[in-house]
């Protein structure tokens, strides 16, 4: 089964105003020095500065996505809840990428840190800035695997299937090996 995904400029459904907050996924990656250690730095500075960390998925180890000769990958996924907007998390991810040592020189090369908005509610966004869903969390089994983790019944706003079933249906051959769960010490190979 492979799914194809087509953003359109509005919504599919209403975002839950009532409590003003909105649930944003968000997927952090490491593949340079202490990779456990940068993600628990983002971690905490996006709970510092977008919202509120509600759950963390184990951490994952996968090889690099997009250019074969670089280091090996951490991965997470994050459910934050925030009063933010779209373009505010994504004007706050990218300054805390930078405070984190990210320099961007080469599309999927290594990096220090990489965070990426996954969902931001049941938003659907296509801007020359900001994706949402993200377009190719379907084909991405490092995103997956901790994204059905921690939300493996949360729905795809465009192709309305949950995240186990995209996990299910992910022709991704990249493995993805469980590391641990967050908090644990994780060996620097």
């Amino acid at each position: 089964m492979t799914f194809a995904l087509q953003c359109s400029k509005t919504n599919q459904r209403p975002l839950d105003r009532k409590s003003g907050l909105t649930t944003v996924y968000i997927l952090l990656g490491s593949n340079l020095g202490d990779r456990a250690a940068q993600l628990a730095q983002a971690r905490q500075l996006l709970a510092q500065q977008v919202g509120t960390v509600v759950r963390a998925s184990s951490l994952y180890e996968t090889a690099a996505w997009g250019v074969a000769d670089q280091p090996d990958f951490y991965n997470q996924v994050l459910e934050i809840a925030t009063t933010l907007a779209p373009e505010a998390v994504l004007d706050r991810i990218l300054a805390l990428e930078h405070q984190l040592g990210r320099v961007r020189f080469q599309r999927w090369h290594e990096r220090t840190i990489d965070i990426d908005i996954l969902y931001y509610g049941e938003e659907v966004m296509d801007t020359p800035r900001l994706q949402i869903p993200h377009p190719e969390l379907q084909n991405r089994r490092f995103t997956l695997a901790p994204l059905a983790e921690i939300a493996p019944d949360w729905r795809h706003p465009v192709l309305e299937v949950t995240q186990a079933q995209l996990l299910a249906a992910c022709t991704d051959p990249l493995p993805v090996r469980l590391v641990g769960e967050v908090g644990q010490q994780h060996n620097q190979s």
